[in-house]
């Protein structure tokens, strides 16, 4: 039979508890970083089906020359997103980049509703000319969408 001294069991006891703690903030933290992951879909995607439902997300694209949509009496203002073969509308409530304009690259953060719109939280636009979002660039792409080869190179 094995009988541990007072002071061993005190440190294996501290010692088995650091481990459980750290295992706990561990899990904790994970959980956390799983949750406010924002993953990135195409329109082609989410008219596939396979964005969440239930969860917050990116979508990007390229907007529809003439479906913006601006509310007068407010910030709201709906547009559609495309890869070139499939289109998502957006809408979204509030101050939209400077740089947001037809034809352009953008990715969103948001959700899909019931309807499939997707409610967006923000907006972002590119920066220049010769950029696009390397998500964005990657989804013309796999669409099989001709784009300028000055975009591809942000995917690098």
């Amino acid at each position: 039979m094995f009988v541990m001294n007072p002071k061993r069991r005190k440190v294996l006891f501290t010692i088995i508890f650091i481990v459980m703690g750290m295992g706990l903030a561990t899990a904790l933290a994970l959980k956390a970083f799983q949750e406010n992951l924002l993953y990135f879909y195409s329109p082609m995607q989410i008219k596939n089906g396979e964005a969440p439902t239930n969860r917050a997300f990116r979508i990007g694209g390229l907007v529809v020359d003439g479906s913006v949509q601006r509310d007068q009496q407010s910030l709201v203002v709906s547009f559609d997103l495309t890869d070139t073969l499939y289109n998502v509308t957006v809408n979204y409530d509030g101050i939209l980049p400077d740089l947001f304009s037809e034809g352009q690259g953008i990715v969103a953060n948001g959700r899909l509703d019931e309807d499939g719109i997707f409610k967006a939280t923000q907006v972002l636009a590119k920066h220049d000319e010769n950029y696009m979002p390397p998500e964005v660039a990657q989804a013309l792409a796999d669409a099989g969408a001709q784009i300028p080869t000055d975009h591809l190179k942000a995917q690098k």
